[in-house]
């Protein structure tokens, strides 16, 4: 691993820290580097509040703000160049003289999209794109996929038996109302953290009518979910979100399996035994790579 590469991975650390809080914006980390010596470190910490260049330059003591001109300033993705909730930040990074800026990807929103990297090479600045990129794009892969393909991330998410089964036949469910519990508190914790992870939470009328689920985050700090119920009359109006986790029966989970419209899928495999019931949906040898996540409860 390079230099610029170990320091980028710092960043994509620091990132991490906003995954609960930064949303609609990115997580993004920056690290500030003179002769191998880190001088600063930030990240975004919440949406609408200083971006993570800023709490770099914020960090470094008095004492070694004259290095900064001399320093490099690594950042997961390019600084933005416009006004919004806070000044543009290659502008502070102009200011301060940086000589090196290392960023992990360019940033897709249109307010941006190379233009912080045209200012700060116009200034004099040496920039360097693309370090760590692929692992820079996936930590925002949501952020990525609604400015490029204007549509949320979709996150299937269901729990099934051992022989792969989501829950019993109807008939016996409406003897007794009660849905078979697969998860384990270490599961359902699993679950709730997924949740505080997406913008909205998806369920089919049915699953919503028969069990009534609250689809809450209350075993995990986060922002509850929006609940969107797909029903048969009415589309969901779910395309100014960045991302959707899917929760629904075997049905609707299966629709979206069937339209090719998922991201990511999360299967929670129990060992209880069913031996009859409703079928857990099916996925296919995937050509495109997307990841699928099992856990075993």
């Amino acid at each position: 691993m390079t230099d610029d590469e170990r320091y980028m991975a710092r960043c994509l650390q620091l990132a991490r820290h906003g995954e609960l809080t930064t949303a609609p914006n990115p997580m993004v980390g920056a690290v500030i580097v003179h002769d191998g010596r880190i001088l600063g470190e930030g990240w975004h910490r919440k949406y609408g509040e200083a971006h993570a260049e800023v709490n770099a330059v914020r960090s470094v003591c008095p004492k070694d703000e004259a290095l900064l001109c001399e320093a490099t300033i690594y950042v997961s993705l390019e600084p933005c160049s416009h006004w919004g909730k806070t000044p543009p930040c290659a502008e502070l990074l102009v200011e301060k003289g940086f000589r090196r800026v290392v960023v992990g990807t360019l940033d897709p929103n249109a307010k941006v999209a190379g233009r912080g990297i045209k200012r700060l090479r116009e200034a004099g600045a040496e920039v360097v794109v693309g370090v760590l990129e692929a692992e820079c794009r996936w930590l925002n892969r949501k952020f990525f996929m609604q400015h490029e393909h204007h549509r949320p991330w979709i996150t299937l998410k269901w729990a099934e038996s051992a022989d792969g089964f989501i829950d019993r036949h109807r008939e016996s469910r409406e003897k007794d109302g009660e849905a078979v519990k697969f998860s384990t508190p270490w599961t359902q914790m699993l679950v709730h953290r997924l949740r505080a992870t997406h913008e909205a939470i998806l369920v089919g009328r049915r699953t919503w009518e028969l069990d009534a689920p609250s689809l809450t985050t209350r075993l995990w700090p986060g922002k509850n979910p929006e609940r969107v119920i797909l029903s048969g009359k009415t589309a969901p109006k779910y395309e100014s979100y960045q991302s959707i986790l899917v929760e629904g029966g075997a049905k609707t989970l299966q629709s979206f399996i069937d339209a090719d419209l998922w991201d990511e899928a999360y299967i929670e495999r129990s060992d209880i035994v069913l031996g009859d019931g409703v079928k857990a949906p099916q996925i296919q040898t995937d050509p495109k790579g997307r990841p699928v996540h099992v856990n075993f409860a």
